[in-house]
């Protein structure tokens, strides 16, 4: 399994990948701010599996979302909360080629299976604690 990334980590990594991605890169042709289907185009080889948001001893994930206000799931400027779905169960990827950090995760359900994707913008991040 790959590293669990705590979301001062995983902060700190937004901060660097941002401070580093400004040129251009095919990884992103297609504008992901906010959840979307993974794109056909887009190249998984050109990624890297830098960790993850799911946490080992963590057996049973909430699918309780954090959306304060009135965003929505999709929405480019909902909060990146780890300890949240969908974020607590995301692996968080890297372009090796520019270095821009994605959420990705695989929605499925009764008869589908949704392989989703998000750019990192560390602005968004929220260290949130669950609610008991």
């Amino acid at each position: 399994m790959a590293q669990y990334l705590n979301t001062a980590t995983f902060l700190e990594l937004a901060r660097a990948a941002q401070a580093c991605a400004a040129a251009p890169c095919s990884c992103a042709k297609t504008p992901l701010e906010g959840w979307q289907s993974q794109p056909l185009s887009l190249d998984e080889t050109q990624f890297e599996e830098i960790g993850t948001l799911l946490r080992e001893d963590d057996p049973e994930p909430t699918f309780t979302e954090y959306l304060p206000g009135k965003t929505t799931y999709w929405a480019v400027d909902a909060p990146i909360a780890p300890r949240y779905f969908p974020y607590n169960r995301c692996a968080v990827w890297q372009c090796s080629l520019c270095g821009r950090l994605y959420l990705h995760y695989v929605e499925g359900g009764g008869y589908f299976v949704d392989r989703r994707i998000r750019a990192v913008q560390a602005a968004l991040i929220e260290d949130v604690p669950l609610e008991a």
